[in-house]
């Protein structure tokens, strides 16, 4: 493992004239590096280190690591409406990150949940610096996978993610009153029963809330058409990660199968009994045992030094698909999930903090 310096903060400019923030990771080394980003909306010093290592760690493996906050998150300018600047903001941002000084040109993308997303809207504006991605938990059909199952709105998912980016926005806007009565909301839901899935609450405090558009687009009109990332021309390598307890699962295996179909390139899936988060070997009473610990970090590291750094890392003599069962349910004995083979020159990563 590589020496890491302190984090470097670095703005770029989109072409529309909004300042995107980054903390930017550098191995303290010679010589130049491939770059791994992050996108995200949840404030960058948080960087999804509640399921991944922290960006020192994939620093030290020898990557040049971004993490951005998206337009109108965290220190970044501009109004963030949900999933509307993902495309452009994150095609610019994968070209910018591509020529920061000592880097390679090759440029990979790792994150979860929104953070996968922003990887899918990149990638459907197909930069040419972007030569693979890890998505992870991700709504890829926003109406089938996140919003709506089966047709029935996903009302306390939604409902808690929409105050919970309404109560962060009423913080960068210096509204203390109107943070403290949504960051109270997000912590006890104002669900309703019987059900009623307009949101008074939303509606007075946020009536620019995407929420609202939710609900009043009840079928996979042509509001969800455009939402969704569009993937028809791209191949990219992927690797798909999931979780038999995620929210979103549907949405990882809809994106898998449609890859793999027509993909040239490599897809693996792993998929294994976490939640949203954490991803951990307990699900609420449940312990699945230590074939279920967090190798993510691990594998995300082999998989981008194949296709970053032009390894022989084994990785196309792997199955493509690793499974590992819920079996402990029912008191059945584990089932292993298959990992790449070791590499000796890669340390695990420390616990990462929540």
């Amino acid at each position: 493992m590589l020496n890491v310096l302190p984090p470097k903060p670095v703005s770029m400019q989109t072409r529309d004239g909004v300042r995107l923030d980054a903390d930017v990771y550098y191995p303290d080394a010679d010589g130049e590096f491939p770059v791994l980003l992050m996108r995200q909306p949840y404030g960058r010093a948080i960087a999804s280190t509640v399921v991944y290592a922290h960006p020192a760690w994939y620093a030290a493996q020898g990557y040049i690591v971004v993490i951005q906050d998206t337009r109108g998150r965290g220190t970044s300018e501009g109004e963030f409406s949900l999933f509307a600047h993902e495309i452009e903001d994150g095609e610019e941002t994968v070209n910018w990150a591509a020529q920061l000084p000592h880097s390679t040109g090759m440029l990979g993308m790792y994150g979860f949940s929104y953070q996968g997303m922003t990887q899918l809207y990149a990638a459907s504006a197909k930069p040419a610096a972007l030569k693979a991605i890890a998505p992870a938990m991700v709504g890829y059909d926003l109406y089938h996978d996140w919003a709506y199952e089966n047709g029935a709105f996903c009302y306390q998912q939604s409902l808690g993610w929409a105050i919970q980016l309404a109560a962060e926005t009423a913080r960068r806007k210096g509204d203390e009153s109107t943070y403290k009565r949504l960051y109270a909301a997000a912590r006890n839901l104002p669900l309703q029963d019987p059900v009623n899935v307009r949101s008074p609450l939303l509606e007075e405090l946020a009536p620019d809330s995407f929420y609202h558009d939710w609900i009043t687009h009840p079928t996979p009109d042509e509001y969800w058409q455009n939402l969704k990332p569009n993937l028809q021309d791209v191949d990219l390598p992927m690797l798909h990660v999931g979780g038999w307890f995620d929210i979103y699962l549907r949405g990882t295996m809809r994106l898998y199968r449609e890859m793999e179909a027509r993909s040239l390139f490599p897809q693996h899936l792993y998929v294994a009994p976490w939640a949203h988060l954490p991803w951990s070997r307990h699900v609420g009473a449940i312990d699945f045992g230590k074939a279920a610990n967090n190798a993510i970090d691990r594998i995300q590291i082999h998989w981008f030094d194949h296709f970053l750094k032009d390894k022989d890392t084994g990785l196309l003599n792997d199955p493509p698909v690793h499974f590992l069962k819920c079996l402990a349910i029912a008191g059945a004995p584990f089932p292993t999930i298959r990992l790449p083979t070791p590499n000796p020159s890669i340390s695990p990563p420390p616990d990462s903090p929540a």
